[in-house]
């Protein structure tokens, strides 16, 4: 078959590999669409991930597709059946499984290999995380379940209340979900961005408000503005992964708000933080990551309740010897949200 290779830092290749085989609890899954997202965009950048894909090594983690083959022992899946099998699972024994923090495993296991035409889904994924994707649904929305699965945990752990302005830092795709999120959640939102793509897409996404500056202090200052006294916002989530953009985004938030530092930075990355504003104003600071079976099954039920606007986050098709393309249009910012890749 055909699949994406990461080599390295902006190294890709398509290349011939064998079609994987199930073993025994696994299966193997044709490919439906796999979806670029902004954790591939930073591998592709870098050329690796500490936690997620060591290179060589096969590429890509959103995706949804129909079930070819069945490992010995697999029942609760067939060929025929139409899946999105999530690119992790928690061990369920460790400390923090136990405390219901699964998204911090100690041994949380990744997949990666969604952009080719076949995926070998291992035992404890097909066992924990993999879910059945409704005739309804289309598997280029299915494959959304992952990142969306993302936005919800952010949105959650960020402890809304009744009544909150929820401001989200970045218009990139995960800002957008999270934004969206809020919006049919019925929070008033703002939407803090860059472009005019971003823009519009945050109006058709529900944002109540949108802040388009030319810099993120001035953006700050701006969303405060539409803030009753311009006291702050009650909750921010920072979904840029920028130093700059974490400092800024606890000047956006009120006496007793909470700030989300959702987006990752760069490993050994640093940031100052006034600690007398956070002190004095009862701030508290709060990240998110990854997700949950749990959150990942909300994620799903979503798009499949219709409510979420899953066509706005896909914004362009391709075929797979295109990634390239595709990664180099992502990073010059020519394409604004998501790119499904159809092997």
């Amino acid at each position: 078959m055909q699949a994406a290779i990461l080599h390295g830092r902006e190294d890709v290749r398509i290349e011939q590999v064998p079609v994987p085989k199930a073993g025994r609890g696994e299966l193997v899954v044709q490919v439906g669409a796999a979806l670029t997202c902004g954790t591939d965009l930073k591998v592709f950048r870098r050329g690796y991930h500490a936690r997620m894909i060591v290179p060589p090594a096969l590429f890509g983690h959103e995706q949804a597709g129909t079930v070819v083959e069945a490992g010995e022992g697999v029942t609760a899946f067939a060929p025929g059946d139409r899946v999105v099998p999530l690119n992790s699972a928690p061990c369920g024994q460790c400390y923090y499984c136990l405390r219901g923090q699964e998204n911090l495993c100690d041994d949380l296991l990744f997949n990666n290999g969604a952009y080719a035409e076949f995926i070998r889904i291992p035992e404890r994924i097909v066992a924990r995380n993999t879910l059945r994707v409704p005739d309804h649904v289309p598997l280029e929305h299915a494959a959304l379940t992952e990142p969306l699965a993302c936005a919800v945990h952010g949105f959650e752990d960020s402890f809304p209340r009744k009544g909150d302005i929820v401001a989200v830092i970045g218009g990139g795709p995960l800002g957008l979900m999270i934004l969206h999120v809020a919006a049919l959640a019925g929070y008033e939102t703002i939407a803090l961005v860059k472009r005019d793509g971003q823009a519009e897409a945050a109006r058709q996404l529900g944002a109540a408000h949108i802040v388009q500056s030319p810099t993120i202090r001035k953006a700050i200052q701006d969303a405060r503005a539409l803030t009753p006294s311009g006291r702050g916002v009650d909750i921010a989530i920072e979904a840029v992964g920028m130093p700059e953009t974490w400092q800024e985004a606890v000047e956006l938030v009120r006496k007793g708000g909470t700030v989300n530092f959702f987006g990752g930075p760069a490993a050994n990355t640093h940031v100052s933080l006034d600690t007398n504003r956070l002190h004095y104003s009862d701030i508290t600071l709060r990240a998110t990551f990854h997700h949950t079976p749990e959150i990942c099954r909300k994620a799903l039920e979503l798009i499949a309740s219709g409510r979420f606007q899953a066509g706005a986050f896909i914004t362009g098709r391709a075929n797979l010897y295109e990634l390239n393309r595709v990664f180099e249009n992502l990073m010059n910012r020519k394409s604004e949200i998501k790119t499904a890749i159809v092997p």
